[in-house]
């Protein structure tokens, strides 16, 4: 099969793992371990390289993505130490809403620097695009990043370039982009990447159980905290609305019944400075079984955040190709309810499960 090139916006903890993981698997680390798909649709994780990448962090802009993913404020585990040179420069991206007015009274350990270079224009991310033949691009914004991710889901627009949205901005989800993307005739799977075992996914099967079993919800919470970046920016309560959206919609859409707001908290609680990138929920669901008798449920989830999400992104990258491939456009319903928390369609798991597999088949047909 022919490489995938993808772009990224947002040179991250995620990106960081993602790099990362392109690297480990590409040296012949066990196939078996720590992906849900090692062939999807003809296409293998070591087919996916980066060619073009944007921050905004002078930490980060000039250097090759290689050597990008471990600068500050990054924080995430190295779990591969050597990432053979990208060829592929971090350029300086466009600001807008990127970047929360707060993080700038932190130290240079946890906060943006922003980089003096000349904001990216339009008309330059879309030629950046189109003379790397990227195929996907990949968001990795800030949460609350509205105005940013928009710019850059106008650019994979005009560039004809798929585009994958990892951040809860709703976008492949809302009706007026998804209708933009279907008549440009470019896909699109979002909103807001599920981690492969985090906290929601994990509520999520939790929820769906309950029903499953006939135990009723009464009520829930799941409290998260860490230390990362993302959890820094998230501080600002201004930018979590999507966010406690995305994360609440996805447990409430797999409930027998839809829980009262009072009875329902899911979102990010606080920021431990400590924790780095590892990422502590606490969970809590109260309920009522056979004869009305109460039980309730408590689980402490401890992840490291960012590779949690690096194999999900793999597969949604050879996703968004394949659906490339075959010409579809707008939103991949099935890959977006499988792999993200706010889809346009919502479906318990072991149905979006079954529903990309199916995708996966007729396109590798």
């Amino acid at each position: 099969m022919p490489a995938i090139n993808i772009a990224i916006v947002g040179v991250g903890n995620c990106a960081s793992s993602l790099v990362q993981g392109l690297s480990y698997y590409r040296e012949g680390a066990n196939e078996t371990v720590g992906l849900m798909h090692w062939d999807l649709g003809g296409y293998k994780p070591t087919d996916i390289q980066v060619v073009a990448a944007w921050d905004i962090d002078q930490r980060k802009v000039g250097k090759d993505v290689a050597e990008a993913i471990f600068a500050k404020p990054n924080c995430t585990t190295v779990f591969c130490e050597t990432v053979p040179s990208t060829g592929t420069k971090v350029q300086m991206g466009h600001v807008l809403d990127g970047v929360a007015e707060h993080m700038s009274d932190y130290d240079d350990h946890r906060t943006f620097l922003l980089a003096h270079e000349k904001e990216a224009s339009k008309a330059e991310v879309v030629a950046a695009l189109r003379e790397t033949k990227t195929d996907v691009l990949m968001n990795y914004l800030p949460v609350g990043s509205q105005a940013a991710s928009e710019f850059y889901a106008e650019c994979a627009l005009e560039a004809g370039v798929a585009f994958v949205n990892n951040i809860p901005v709703f976008i492949a989800s809302d009706p007026i982009w998804a209708d933009r993307f279907t008549k440009a005739g470019v896909p699109i799977i979002g909103d807001d990447i599920k981690a492969q075992l985090g906290a929601t996914i994990v509520h999520r099967v939790l929820t769906d159980l309950f029903a499953k079993r006939g135990v009723k919800l009464e009520r829930t919470y799941q409290l998260n905290t860490g230390g990362n970046t993302d959890f820094l920016n998230m501080s600002n309560h201004r930018r979590l609305a999507s966010k406690k959206i995305s994360k609440t919609e996805a447990v409430q859409s797999v409930a027998a019944e839809r829980l009262d707001d009072d009875n329902v908290h899911i979102g990010p609680s606080d920021y431990v400075p400590w924790q780095n990138d590892n990422k502590i929920c606490f969970l809590r669901m109260e309920g009522t079984m056979f004869g009305g008798v109460p039980m309730n449920l408590e689980l402490r989830l401890s992840v490291e955040d960012s590779p949690n999400s690096a194999g999900v992104a793999i597969d949604m990258i050879r996703c968004a190709k394949l659906a490339k491939d075959r010409g579809l456009a707008g939103p991949i319903d099935a890959a977006s309810a499988y792999f993200c928390k706010h889809p346009r369609i919502q479906m318990t798991d072991d149905l979006a499960a079954q529903a990309v597999d199916e995708f996966i088949a007729v396109a590798a047909e």
